[in-house]
């Protein structure tokens, strides 16, 4: 497998090349169009069979080599709504959007495992079956039903026939070179997202007792929804629930009527899940106690990421084989959230992290976010390691 990553060190300078292309064009979600465009240009240059609009602007590109498993490979595609601040020669050029999460290098990546594999059936080393290449919109975000790129591309038949996935993210924040989180079971966390109003009484600051303080009741309710994890949970269980926005009041002198408050909760099993929404939900319920009233909207997100045993094992060999022992990095399963989960509700698969930290390492979702660009061709030659080690799994 060794031989995978020196092939795709061969082509790195063009792997860099797409990945500054994709920077400099950031689309956001569901507005993937010209990513799509070179997307299913590059994958049928290589002799894959395209399949575009699955998922609205998602790509799909098949690579056939008889009969045999058919094995998927995801990257998503779409940037985020953040102004770009690194000054590089490949930063932005689209105001309010930047690839600040590493979709570029995913999508970069992947159709350098792409090559890799076209090239093995050229040489009649790749195992019988087909390969699939997911390119998928809108990750980051959901649409008007509450639709994911990952939901979107299911429905339209994405994993239809699909004995196996693999997704790769790229880590700004972690070691360059080393694999994480190769491991089965639960790795990311489920989401719950929550919105809520706390309703109360006006009147002037100075006549307080005309009033019900709105930022009062807001106040009850924060502190007893953080007793939701503490006391609402077993010690043995993880979840969180944080709020992460309160906005309220009009004026230092008037006494607000109106507090929304927004918030979200992570877990990794739903009966953690369900304890944690139904604190959350008495917690809103003391405004009324109190003399106000609520409104609290929930919207559930993505599932935790569970990888299957199996496919752990594909591909933490794969790393192995490929990078080297010492490539697998140690890391806990941690609470952020990613709709590859639901690929993995529809076939048994893997979904990992490659570090990718430069020399200072960056934060995802933040204005200076960028990557060590000499992980390209690990990133490439590992996922087309697990391809093809999976097509073997009979």
């Amino acid at each position: 497998m060794n031989q995978l990553l020196a092939a795709a060190e061969v082509f790195k300078d063009q792997l860099i090349a797409v990945r500054r292309d994709l920077h400099r064009h950031p689309e956001l979600a569901f507005r993937e169009e010209r990513t799509a465009r070179v997307m299913a240009e590059a994958s049928a240059a290589l002799g894959y069979r395209i399949r575009r609009g699955v998922g609205r602007t998602g790509v799909v590109a098949e690579l056939e080599n008889g009969h045999g498993p058919v094995v998927a490979l995801r990257a998503d595609m779409d940037a985020l709504p953040i102004d770009e601040q690194n000054d590089v020669d490949y930063r932005s050029t689209v105001p309010g959007a930047m690839h600040a999460c590493g979709h570029d290098a995913h999508m970069s990546m992947l159709l350098g495992a792409a090559r890799l594999l076209a090239e093995a059936k050229v040489r009649g080393e790749l195992p019988a079956g087909t390969v699939r290449l997911l390119f998928q919109p809108s990750e980051e975000s959901s649409d008007d039903e509450n639709k994911s790129g990952a939901v979107r591309m299911i429905e339209d038949g994405a994993l239809k026939g699909v004995d196996a996935v693999f997704g790769l993210h790229i880590g700004g924040h972690l070691e360059a070179g080393k694999a994480f989180l190769v491991q089965p079971g639960p790795i990311m966390a489920g989401s719950v997202t929550f919105s809520g109003v706390i309703l109360g009484k006006s009147a002037h600051a100075a006549r307080p007792q005309e009033s019900v303080d709105a930022i009062v009741l807001a106040a009850h309710v924060v502190l007893a929804a953080q007793n939701a994890v503490s006391r609402g949970i077993a010690p043995r269980d993880e979840g969180v629930l944080s709020i992460g926005m309160v906005n309220g009041g009009v004026a230092e002198n008037i006494i607000a009527e109106q507090v929304t408050l927004r918030g979200t909760i992570r877990y990794f099993e739903e009966s953690v899940r369900d304890a944690l929404v139904a604190s959350l939900e008495r917690s809103f319920a003391l405004a009324d106690t109190l003399g106000g009233s609520h409104r609290l909207d929930l919207q559930h997100g993505y599932p935790p990421v569970v990888n299957d045993g199996a496919m752990a094992g594909v591909a933490r060999e794969a790393v192995i084989q490929t990078l080297g022992a010492d490539a697998i990095g140690a890391l806990d399963p941690w609470m952020g959230a990613e709709d590859f989960a639901l690929m993995l509700q529809e076939a048994p698969g893997c979904f990992f992290w490659l570090g990718g930290a430069p020399s200072s390492p960056r934060e995802h979702h933040h204005p200076r976010f960028d990557i060590d660009e000499a992980v390209l061709p690990k990133g490439a030659s590992v996922l087309a390691a697990c391809a093809m080690s999976a097509l073997q799994v009979r």
